[in-house]
């Protein structure tokens, strides 16, 4: 698709997501990749070729094939009219964008504290976290919300639109197999400590760029509601790598520095305690006001790259 043709796509994608968030009615095609993931999963477990080669095989040939499968439909829509390999652009790269739907998510926890109490907050808060909730506070419940909307901004946002850019649908769809992936099998416990690897790696991979063009963005949104624009760049170089991840403690400090509050620190996973750093030391405590904050901001700097994305595509057809 010509460089008009997939800025306008983009732009539809971006306002289906503002208004829509992520409807029950809607045939998610990352549902189905979830659905292919666990069809797969025991078949290439038989693969006489060890648990870390048969992971790597099934991560690869589940990405291909999605870009393969999305490559096709894209073509072949574009053949019967340009109308309609950009309708269907529009819906693939709308599939791969969650920014309401994490929005909306991370504010029902808030609701949920504030109207329930603690209980309905560690129940919200459990469906968007992988963290043991059960002894999470007040202040650690609206702390895993705030967290969980940086670190998904990228996932859920940045990257797709930047996968966008650079390949249209076929290859937002390719990464969203590879964040579906990694979401499912990149863990590291007995089951999965050799089978994912791959699929965690491959993520990592892809986000190491979105991640770090996160920050600019997110210090531009901070600069433009807040005034603190500084503090997030400050945030970022300082603790910036302050995570198990290689990519999350960038987009999480950045809010850090954007809401002047700690987060990260220890936090059970699956039963055991596993020790991360602390982003931010020094700062505020999250109170339940930062997840309405924390959420505008994530809208802010959505806006901000889908327009960067769109005037980039624009201008590459111009020239």
């Amino acid at each position: 698709m010509n460089g008009d043709g997939l800025a306008l796509a983009l732009t539809l994608a971006f306002a289906l997501d503002m208004m829509l968030g992520d409807p029950l009615w809607f045939p998610h095609p990352i549902r189905w990749m979830g659905l292919a993931i666990e069809w797969a999963e025991p078949r290439f477990r038989r693969l006489p070729t060890g648990l870390l080669f048969s992971g790597a095989f099934l991560s690869v040939s589940l990405v291909v094939a999605v870009w393969v499968l999305a490559f096709v439909l894209v073509a072949v829509s574009n053949r019967i009219h340009p109308a309609v390999g950009i309708f269907v652009q529009t819906i693939l790269i709308f599939s791969c964008l969650s920014a309401r739907s994490l929005a909306e998510a991370a504010q029902g926890v808030g609701t949920a504290l504030m109207e329930k109490g603690l209980v309905a907050g560690r129940q919200a808060v459990a469906m968007i976290v992988g963290r043991e909730v059960d002894r999470l506070d007040d202040t650690a419940v609206t702390r895993a919300a705030v967290e969980t909307v940086s670190e998904n901004l990228v996932d859920g946002f940045v990257s797709p639109v930047f996968f966008a850019l650079i390949g249209g649908a076929p290859l937002a769809m390719a990464y969203k197999m590879v964040n579906t992936l990694d979401s499912m099998i990149g863990y590291k416990n007995d089951r999965y400590i050799l089978f994912g690897r791959f699929a965690a790696r491959m993520d990592d991979a892809a986000n190491w760029i979105p991640a770090r063009l996160s920050v600019p963005f997110i210090a531009l949104a901070a600069q433009l509601t807040s005034g603190r624009g500084s503090k997030v760049l400050a945030m970022a170089r300082q603790d910036g790598r302050c995570h198990a991840s290689p990519n999350a403690g960038y987009p999480e400090a950045a809010f850090a520095g954007a809401l002047g509050i700690w987060m990260g620190g220890p936090n059970f996973y699956h039963g055991k305690l596993v020790e991360k750093p602390v982003i931010g030391k020094g700062l505020a405590e999250a109170q339940d006001i930062h997840i309405n904050q924390a959420c505008r901001l994530m809208l802010a700097v959505s806006v901000l790259v889908f327009l960067a994305a769109a005037v980039t595509r624009l201008l590459f057809y111009v020239n």
